[in-house]
């Protein structure tokens, strides 16, 4: 079923957000098998720059900030506070491989640079939907977008293969800084279409819960559903739904056994 992606006009922000970060530079005596020491790094890692996007805004809308007119290019507080405001005002937070390195990073940056906490919000991780409830080749976000993402894809960036790019905006290649936009902006949009692809399969963060009234709003934002079958629990039967547009389940909260037949139910001993 094709899913029809519908803009979230009320309810929560969802923001969408990748980071790509500086290398640690370090002396060394070898290739390989390599315990680095404090004393032994030269110049620490910190943010080289961002892309963000609001849920299901359009691709014009994509935000970009770096470090590439910064005097010193280790200093990322100007992307750092535009990283801190809209993290302050999302709601739900997508990434991939976010809650292990991206959010720990900004956390680590933000707290370095005399930032209080962003507030509260849900995070949603790619990679951890992935691996929870598919078993594919590779959970990287260039091998799932290219097998599911028809629109937006994960770039190679192969004028600055590698490494090479990186180490070209920090030697302050402008060609190197614009590659390095493209691909910053098109990890977002592949990441987009990506969580559009897994999230009916997960239930881990309420949407519904973010809207007024008592009208029930999908993950995807549609308003349609389907009644499909019951869901039994050892206390009751709930209706099931199934959301027109991109094919995620719920059930009702309502208890449909008659109070004779909720009753009668016996506990296991």
């Amino acid at each position: 079923m094709a899913v029809k992606k519908l803009k979230m006009k009320t309810g929560p922000r969802v923001l969408l957000i990748d980071i790509e970060t500086k290398p640690i530079l370090a002396y060394v005596w070898a290739l390989f098998d390599q315990n680095v020491s404090l004393n032994q790094i030269a110049n620490d890692w910190s943010i080289l720059s961002f892309s963000a996007k609001w849920l299901d805004d359009p691709p014009s809308k994509i935000m970009y900030k770096d470090v590439s007119r910064a005097k010193n290019i280790d200093d990322d507080k100007a992307v750092l506070a535009a990283i801190w405001k809209l993290l302050d005002e999302a709601d739900v937070v997508i990434s991939q491989n976010g809650k292990s390195f991206d959010h720990k990073k900004i956390n680590a940056r933000l707290i370095l640079n005399g930032f209080t906490p962003p507030s509260s919000f849900k995070h949603i991780d790619t990679l951890l939907l992935a691996k929870k409830h598919f078993g594919f080749t590779s959970n990287k976000l260039a091998y799932m977008t290219d097998k599911l993402c028809t629109k937006y894809k994960k770039l190679e960036h192969k004028e600055f293969a590698g490494f090479e790019m990186w180490s070209a905006c920090m030697a302050g290649n402008p060609k190197a800084w614009r590659m390095m936009k493209k691909y910053n902006m098109y990890d977002v949009l592949s990441l987009e279409e990506l969580y559009h692809k897994l999230i009916p399969w997960d239930s881990a963060v309420d949407f519904n819960l973010y809207h007024e009234g008592d009208t029930h709003t999908c993950k995807c934002g549609s308003h349609e559903f389907e009644k499909r079958g019951w869901h039994y629990t050892a206390t009751g039967r709930f209706q099931r739904f199934r959301c027109f547009d991109c094919g995620a389940w719920s059930r009702s909260r309502v208890n449909t056994f008659s109070k004779e037949k909720r009753s009668s139910l016996r506990a296991s001993t």
